[in-house]
């Protein structure tokens, strides 16, 4: 699947994925008080406004970027009923020829791990049959646990062909409070990002590994620092926008070949038309907000990359 995704974004000419992590203060009152008339006060019906809202953003932007990342979080507050949507995004995202990245940072060992491999990228057999629970392309997961955590992920990418991004320094005003400890004189991250690279010689695609690793934008010299120490890692890039990443930060993400990065920005886009720059827009056009707002997000991610 790294292929196919280094295939959608040479397609699109655009190195950034859409976060679908929809809280109800995003969606529009006209959506919300819809489900609310048709479902009740109930979890169904904010459910429901979330997958309108979320279908209505796939609708506007899959023509232009090469996949999107539903957090998982922002599914399971609503219960069973925000599960059935989250499921229900990534089918139609699929459909409309996105890859998607499950952001759902698991992390455990043995079983345990095997099982939400099975759950999010694998399969599960139920006496002859097999299913597909959620179908995701890739997933994020935690490395904290060590290799009995990532090693059931791995097996599972190398059977279906699919891949994940290992957090190795998130964008988070804390992350350095564990992730920048030093390790014999050198930050935990970058023992980290070592791992990554080892991990990934055993699951290669065409030209990048099925292993990426999670870098913050916040982040540009560590960044720097593991692209170095991950040449063959897509590295995901959180930070871009609403958390104070800019695209002149990123050019170290990416390698020689204008690959090797993809940045992510979620309410930036799918909140846009609440933004002052998009006002004009909106609650009721919040998807061609949503639109205009990767148009201008790829336009600034590029211009850096073309200098």
């Amino acid at each position: 699947m790294i292929n196919q995704l280094i295939a959608n974004i040479k397609k699109t000419n655009a190195p950034i994925v859409v976060g679908l992590d929809p809280m109800l203060s995003y969606i529009p009152k006209g959506i919300v008080e819809k489900a609310l008339k048709e479902y009740g006060e109930t979890l169904e019906a904010a459910a429901q406004a979330v997958w309108e809202y979320n279908k209505g953003i796939i609708d506007a932007t899959a023509d232009l970027i090469p996949a999107v990342k539903p957090q998982i979080a922002m599914y399971e507050q609503f219960g069973i009923e925000g599960l059935k949507v989250f499921k229900k995004t990534i089918d139609y995202a699929k459909e409309k020829g996105l890859v998607v990245i499950g952001d759902i940072k698991r992390g455990d060992i043995g079983s345990t791990s095997a099982a939400y491999a099975a759950a999010h990228l694998g399969k599960i057999t139920i006496g002859t049959k097999s299913y597909t629970p959620f179908g995701e392309d890739f997933a994020t997961v935690n490395p904290y646990l060590g290799s009995d955590g990532i090693q059931p992920f791995l097996e599972v990418c190398k059977q279906e062909k699919k891949g994940i991004f290992v957090l190795v320094k998130t964008s988070n005003p804390s992350s350095g409070e564990f992730q920048d400890r030093l390790i014999e004189n050198r930050p935990l991250y970058e023992v980290v990002g070592e791992q990554v690279a080892k991990w990934g010689e055993t699951c290669m695609g065409d030209s990048y590994s099925y292993v990426g690793a999670v870098v913050g934008g916040t982040y540009p010299e560590m960044g720097k620092i593991l692209r170095k120490l991950m040449p063959k890692a897509y590295i995901l890039v959180p930070g871009y926008g609403a958390q104070g990443g800019k695209a002149e930060d990123l050019i170290h993400y990416f390698n020689e070949d204008g690959l090797g990065a993809i940045v992510n920005s979620s309410r930036g886009i799918i909140a846009a038309y609440k933004n002052e720059k998009y006002v004009s827009f909106g609650e009721e056009h919040y998807a061609d907000a949503a639109r205009q707002a990767v148009l201008d997000m790829v336009a600034d991610i590029n211009q850096v990359l073309e200098r």
